[in-house]
């Protein structure tokens, strides 16, 4: 519920009202720019797009049940002429959106965490949330850019403590526009990496993109980054207070022991140490964790505060989700994306798993500039040198891995899959998401008889 009265978030919003509904409920339950999800008490903004107005929807919205609209003044006539609802006329419903959600913010008094980096910012914010000892919100799936974060604050309750927002980044000042938005209390950076080099040009400005969050912060703000990240140096001042995680850092992990599914390390704080049991093996994912403990402890949490709340750890879908198809085939579904960062950590975990053989299906890798083939041919040794294989590769990009076998397109590869795939085999599915590897992964199971999640 946006506990904002109509006229607040007209002021809020920079919108004029131009229809009033009367005596209905009198705050939004959430708000929404997609027609095709919005539910009943719902505040929909129509948004402008490339091929049309989202505001052509809002009389079809507001007809079923919506609580009001925000749109443009070409579709205003339209939206009050259904008849019902709160409209709102704004020359820009994008910055409406964003403002309110600032507004929103602000009346929530939470302490905002906002997270970015260029692999495990999911994660990060998926470890986050479960450990936080508080009242906490965080972003939805991937609601990480200027639509989805403004809708991520919007989606938080009367009553929320902590905001645990990702920050999606692509380009210079994309990162301080979503800092404006949220205004953050604790900026946290997973990592910088070799990630939209096609658009950046160098891991330099990629860290300086990056660290828009850092000067984002307000005067009280923390800054939570890894230890070993030098590419930041230039952008962590004497007066910024920072917490460092990983090896050679503020917070670290020793006495690490995998067990069956699990993961049971201390871990060393500035506020204390704590043994933590996480539920999950992968080496790249304990770091995660280690990030998710400095941002407690950046907001005043003490280790053995969280330690208790590590069962409850669950991540989004698409990310390491793990399945079990017919024929004792283990599936690693990691296909939301993909870098050379994060290839590398997937595979490397792929090899520890206990399985006949190891089989990888790897979509390119997209963004990576004039030095693309390099980093395929980098990640096709690596997996070579794990001894990994087949490799199948999808997608024109896929070629410069060297793989055993291609396909052209995900439908292609699962026949190719389903031919070679074997019992007591372990397989990973991950490339960048222009691949739409998920289609692979939908097809094979439909192919091989379903299968669930491994419990």
């Amino acid at each position: 519920m946006i506990e904002l009265a109509p006229e607040r978030i007209a002021e809020a919003a920079g919108a004029r009202v131009v229809r009033a509904e009367e005596g209905g409920e009198p705050h939004p339950r959430r708000a929404e720019a997609d027609s095709r999800r919005a539910r009943p008490g719902d505040l929909f903004f129509g948004l402008r797009g490339e091929r049309t107005d989202g505001g052509r929807f809002a009389a079809e919205v507001l007809r079923a049940g919506a609580w009001g609209a925000v749109v443009s003044p070409e579709t205003s006539a339209d939206a009050a002429a259904a008849g019902r609802g709160w409209v709102f006329e704004s020359e820009d419903p994008l910055r409406s959106l964003q403002d309110l959600a600032r507004e929103w913010r602000r009346a929530l008094g939470a302490r905002v965490v906002g997270v970015t980096g260029s692999t495990g910012k999911t994660s990060v914010k998926d470890i986050t949330r479960a450990l936080l000892p508080w009242r906490v919100h965080a972003s939805p799936e991937n609601f990480n850019t200027e639509v989805g974060l403004p809708l991520a604050v919007l989606g938080a309750e009367p009553g929320t403590e902590v905001l645990v927002l990702e920050m999606a980044m692509r380009g210079m000042g994309q990162i301080a526009e979503l800092c404006a938005i949220a205004e953050p209390d604790v900026g946290a950076i997973t990592n910088v990496g070799p990630v939209h080099l096609e658009l950046l040009g160098t891991i330099e400005a990629i860290a300086e993109a990056k660290a828009e969050i850092l000067q984002g912060l307000g005067p009280e703000g923390r800054a939570v980054v890894p230890a070993d990240a030098e590419a930041l140096e230039p952008h962590l001042g004497d007066e910024l207070p920072t917490i460092t995680f990983g090896p050679g850092g503020d917070v670290f992990a020793r006495e690490v022991e995998r067990r069956e599914g699990a993961t049971v390390a201390l871990i060393v704080t500035p506020a204390g140490e704590a043994r933590f049991e996480l539920p999950f093996t992968e080496e790249h994912n304990l770091t995660n964790a280690l990030a998710a403990v400095a941002i407690g402890v950046a907001l005043g949490a003490e280790p053995a505060a969280m330690v208790p709340r590590a069962a409850s750890i669950s991540f989004s879908r698409l990310r390491g989700e793990r399945l079990q198809l017919p024929g004792d085939i283990a599936l690693v579904n990691d296909c939301y994306n993909a870098n050379p960062i994060s290839m590398r950590a997937a595979l490397k975990n792929l090899a520890t798993l206990s399985a006949r053989r190891h089989v990888a299906v790897l979509g390119g890798m997209a963004e990576l500039g004039p030095e693309g083939p390099a980093y395929h041919r980098e990640i096709g040794a690596l997996a070579r040198g794990l001894g990994i294989g087949p490799v199948i590769g999808v997608g024109e990009l896929a070629r410069d891995y060297a793989p055993d076998e291609w396909a052209p397109d995900p439908q292609a590869a699962v026949e190719v899959a389903d031919g070679l795939l074997e019992s007591g085999d372990a397989v990973l599915v991950k490339g960048s998401r222009s691949v739409g590897l998920e289609a692979f992964t939908e097809g094979l199971r439909a192919r091989r008889g379903g299968g669930g999640a491994d419990a």
